[in-house]
C-alpha cells in the first residue's frame, strides 16, 4: 500500500478530515479534503462534522482550529512548524501595550497565538483586514502584529490612527522592488499580484493587491495570460491547477521553510497515532474564540 492509501484509509477510520495551507507542498495539498487561505480554513474547521482535525500548516492555524472546536481532536503534524511573525507578539507585552493606549480597540491578524488573540476585540485575515477595519467605529485601532499589512491597511482610512504592531512575515518582507522588475523584464505582459504583508513599495508596484485567495479568484476572471505572484510560491501550484491554460511565476527567494516541515510521513504518522495535539486552556479558548467568529461573521473582503 502506497503512503497516500495509507493516509486516505487511516483518515477514513479516524473519522478525520485533513486541512492544507496554500502555502504546503503540493503532495500535501493533494491529500488535503480542503486547501485554503487563514479565514477559508477557519471556516471549514468550524463546519467540519469530522471527530479529528489534520492541521497541515504552521501552529496559529491548527490553535484556531481548536479554538472553534475545543471537543475536536485537533493535530499539528509537526510541532516545531511555528510562524516567525506570530512569534513576534505575546500576550503579555500585548498587555503593556494596550495598558498605554486605554481603551484602544485592537485588531489582530490572525497570524497571531490563541493567548494574543484571548487579548483582542476582532480578528481579522489578509483578504478581510480593509472590511474588519472599516467596520468599527472607533478612530485608534492598535493592530497586531504586521506591520507591512497594517500599513496596506492605513491607506483606505485616512480618517483612522492605526497603531501599527512591529512585526512581519520574513518571506514576504524579502520581497523586494528588484524582484519584481526582474520578472517583469522577463515577462513584460504579466500581471503583478502583491499579497498585502509584502512590504509598501512592492505593493506600489502591483496590478492587485491580495489574499492568496484572492489571487486565485482573479486570475480566475482575468483577460490576462501571465501574472507574476508575489506571494509564497507554493501558491503557483494551486494556481496551476484550478486557473489551466495561464501561466504564474513566483519569486524564486519567497519560501516560508516553517511551511515545508510537514510531510506526507507526518501526516501518515499523526494519524496513526492521533499525535501531537493541540491543547489549550478552556479560558483561552473561550477568550480567543470571540474575536474569530467576529471575523467569521464579517467574512471575505474580496
Amino acid at each position: 500500500m502506497s503512503l497516500v492509501d495509507a493516509i486516505q484509509q487511516l483518515k477514513k477510520e479516524r473519522n478525520a478530515v485533513i486541512l492544507a495551507h496554500n502555502y504546503q507542498p503540493p503532495e500535501i495539498q493533494d491529500v488535503a479534503d480542503f486547501v485554503g487561505d487563514s479565514l477559508g480554513l477557519s471556516v471549514q474547521a468550524s463546519r467540519t462534522d469530522a471527530e479529528v482535525i489534520i492541521f497541515c500548516g504552521v501552529d496559529f492555524m491548527a490553535e484556531s482550529a481548536k479554538v472553534l472546536n475545543p471537543g475536536k481532536t485537533v493535530i499539528l503534524p509537526e510541532p516545531q512548524a511555528m510562524c516567525p511573525m506570530a512569534a513576534m507578539c505575546d500576550a503579555e507585552t500585548l498587555r503593556d501595550v494596550k495598558a498605554m493606549y486605554p481603551g484602544v480597540v485592537v485588531v489582530a491578524y490572525v497570524n497571531t497565538s490563541a493567548a494574543v488573540k484571548a487579548e483582542t476585540d476582532i480578528c481579522c485575515t489578509s483578504s478581510n483586514a480593509v472590511k474588519v477595519v472599516g467596520s468599527l467605529e472607533a478612530k485608534r485601532i492598535l493592530f497586531v502584529p504586521d506591520c507591512n499589512l497594517g500599513k496596506y491597511v492605513q491607506r483606505f482610512f485616512p480618517d483612522k490612527e492605526l497603531i501599527v504592531w512591529p512585526g512581519y512575515c520574513p518571506t514576504h518582507e524579502g520581497i523586494t522592488p528588484e524582484d519584481i522588475s526582474k520578472l517583469k523584464g522577463e515577462h513584460p505582459k504579466a500581471l503583478v499580484l502583491v499579497h498585502p504583508e509584502c512590504r509598501p513599495e512592492v505593493i506600489d508596484m502591483a496590478n492587485m493587491v491580495s489574499s492568496t485567495e484572492g489571487m486565485i479568484k482573479f486570475a480566475q476572471g482575468s483577460e490576462a495570460k501571465e501574472f507574476i505572484i508575489a506571494t509564497e510560491g507554493e501558491l503557483t501550484y494551486r494556481l496551476g491547477r484550478e486557473v489551466p491554460g495561464k501561466r504564474f511565476y513566483p519569486i524564486p527567494c519567497a519560501v516560508c521553510p516553517t511551511m515545508k516541515m510537514i510531510s506526507l510521513q507526518k501526516v501518515h504518522d499523526s494519524l496513526l497515532r492521533l499525535e501531537p495535539r493541540i491543547e489549550l486552556p478552556d479560558e483561552i479558548i473561550q477568550k480567543a474564540r470571540v474575536p474569530l467568529e467576529r471575523m467569521m461573521d464579517i467574512g471575505r473582503g474580496d
